[in-house]
């Protein structure tokens, strides 16, 4: 069975957004995105929100801009390869290979692709995200902590859950970033 991972950047105070729904802070420096590179090896599918595919969809044409970094076209190049499912109840059409639209979150159904999945899923986006945790169906959460403080915006979390972690593993870059990945004990 395939564990599902929250993973998302978030800052010091939990938004992955400003007010504005700007996320300009948060962009990975190469020491991040070259370890994030290694994190989405591990995954076969991305579960998003509308708004999250939308940001994302940049790397589906990513390899065929000019002058991009190894450590990009790597991450382009997993993109491309896995599965990638849409929650949203407005998305008309996709934009990407091997994308398909849900019109809503089923628990039951991402239940049972987690477990006839080969590969872990990751994720993103903290709407759909809480809607997963609230179903009791997100194994790992992963973190990346930018020390930045927005005082308000999207929260990472929802206000209404309560979860039991352990921290199963911690890294600190050279960019002040401070990566967490917590288990989720049910």
């Amino acid at each position: 069975m395939a564990k599902l991972l929250y993973c998302m950047n978030t800052s010091l105070d939990g938004y992955v957004e400003r007010p504005d729904g700007t996320f300009d802070w948060s962009e990975p420096t190469e020491e991040v995105h070259t370890f994030i590179n290694e994190l989405v090896g591990t995954v076969g599918t991305y579960l998003f929100g509308r708004r999250m595919y939308e940001t994302m969809v940049f790397w589906e044409a990513a390899h065929t801009l000019p002058d991009m970094p190894q450590y990009m076209l790597d991450f382009a190049d997993e993109w491309l390869r896995a599965d990638k499912i849409v929650f949203s109840t407005t998305l008309q059409s996709v934009s990407s290979a091997k994308t398909r639209v849900e019109r809503s979150f089923d628990p039951v159904a991402v239940r049972k692709l987690k477990t006839n999945a080969e590969r872990d899923m990751i994720i993103e986006g903290p709407n759909l995200a809480a809607q997963a945790i609230k179903a009791g169906l997100v194994d790992e959460i992963h973190q990346f902590v930018a020390p930045v403080i927005l005082g308000g915006g999207k929260k990472f979390f929802p206000d209404d859950i309560n979860l039991q972690l352990e921290l199963i593993d911690e890294r600190r870059f050279d960019s002040g970033i401070v990566y967490l990945r917590h288990r989720v004990l049910q």
